[in-house]
């Protein structure tokens, strides 16, 4: 039999047990949309982890912190000041550092009050370490003429993304701090102007600009929240290569006798995807485990198949058909299962992706999983690369094929005698 006789007399076959052969394939389509959902998705959010971390951090910085980063990184109980920032300039490679002052205050803006960041930093240092992020969309960020000013981040200004938006370039409006004295809360309040509104910035940043900030000069800061205790240092290096920032944050830490977290944008990705594949790999087992299981149900209705097809078997084998092309015509037929379940599961599993993203049901999978940590907020559209797709067919078809391998090796060793005579 020619090869296209071959597989249309497979298929005939297939069809003449639609239902057993519809479940078999729908065992492989779930397992393959399964497999290609999840790796869709966790493609498409670290490719979007590292975009919004090289938004978030510029490549020649290093942050010292005792912020709580989650993912490996502990809380630092040490009091880290802002005088420290003298201790880190004198270490070899350090350009320039940027403590930075920050608060959770409430911000009343005319007839709305907000909770919000306020973060008290040297305007024109970030800007010159940030120019592509701390970058206004309104007014300037630079041209105030006295300390009670402020810069407003994105998300501060239209909190409800529906365009009411609460500051006004060269309008006032009061930050309030609470504060304990003794045994009794004090709210600290001062007005102050808002001078520039930020561009969108987007998803994680360690020391970077951000959208749910409001920026204030630093000094300002030291004078109302009455303290020089800081919990984030921003370092500019001279040298930016991998070895040079690895080199510079030992230093930094062996000054502080290893009591605060020095990180990079590279070591909080490289961090962050080994967990994430970590979860992968325990995702991939999982669905491993229903692959074999569709192969198995492969295997078994091959095996029917076989019982209930062995006098056609002698028949065929009786006038003159070898043996070679009995295990053609039986593997053919759970390759055709295969491939139709690995191709409707490619195109499931892809729509499953974008569900989950446009549902967003990844981001609240994400905000929970990640709850203080740096990767809130960052958006995902999954993605399908050419090495998924192969790697999906791969699976597919190979779990089609070595669980047919051994019906169709038992079709093609009966006896033309023995299976004429089976009932």
């Amino acid at each position: 039999m020619e090869f296209t006789e071959i597989i249309t007399y497979a298929a005939s076959a297939i069809k003449l047990r639609k239902l057993r052969a519809g479940l078999t394939i729908l065992g492989i389509a779930i397992g393959i949309t399964a497999l290609v959902g999840l790796l869709a998705i966790t493609q498409g959010f670290q490719i979007s982890l590292k975009a919004q971390l090289q938004r978030g951090f510029a490549t020649d910085t290093i942050v010292v912190t005792t912020q709580n980063l989650g993912f490996g990184y502990e809380l630092k109980d040490f009091e880290l000041l802002i005088e420290d920032a003298e201790i880190i300039e004198r270490i070899d490679n350090v350009k320039q550092t940027i403590p930075m002052l920050q608060k959770t205050c409430y911000g009343n803006f005319s007839n709305y009050t907000i909770p919000i960041s306020v973060v008290g930093v040297d305007f024109a240092k970030y800007e010159s370490v940030y120019p592509e992020s701390f970058k206004a969309s309104a007014g300037s960020i630079n041209s105030y003429e006295n300390q009670s000013v402020a810069i407003i981040g994105k998300s501060v200004n239209d909190p409800w993304q529906n365009g009411t938006l609460l500051a006004e370039i060269n309008r006032d409006f009061e930050i309030l701090y609470t504060i304990r004295r003794d045994f009794e809360f004090v709210n600290e309040t001062s007005y102050f102007t808002s001078i520039a509104i930020l561009d969108e910035i987007g998803g994680a940043t360690v020391g970077g600009p951000s959208d749910y900030s409001v920026y204030i000069p630093l000094e300002r800061a030291k004078g109302f929240f009455n303290t020089t205790e800081t919990s984030t240092i921003v370092v500019q290096v001279e040298q930016s290569d991998e070895e040079s920032i690895a080199e510079t944050s030992k230093k930094i830490e062996d000054a502080f006798d290893s009591q605060i977290l020095v990180v990079s944008s590279a070591s909080i990705y490289k961090t962050i995807s080994s967990v994430m594949d970590q979860v992968q790999v325990l995702m991939t087992g999982v669905i491993a485990i229903s692959l074999l299981v569709a192969g198995v149900g492969i295997m078994n209705i091959m095996i029917i198949s076989l019982m209930e097809r062995t006098r056609e078997i002698g028949i065929m084998k009786a006038i003159g058909m070898k043996d070679g092309t009995v295990l053609a015509i039986f593997l053919s037929e759970s390759l055709i299962m295969g491939v139709v379940g690995t191709l409707s599961g490619i195109g499931f599993g892809y729509l499953l992706a974008l569900g989950v993203n446009n549902l967003d049901l990844l981001g609240g999978m994400i905000s929970s999983a990640t709850e203080g940590t740096v990767m809130g907020g960052i958006p995902s559209t999954p993605i399908l690369t050419t090495t998924n797709l192969l790697s999906a067919l791969f699976f597919g078809i190979s779990v089609s094929i070595l669980f047919g391998i051994y019906p169709a090796w038992r079709a093609s060793r009966l006896e033309p005698v023995d299976a004429l005579r089976y009932e």
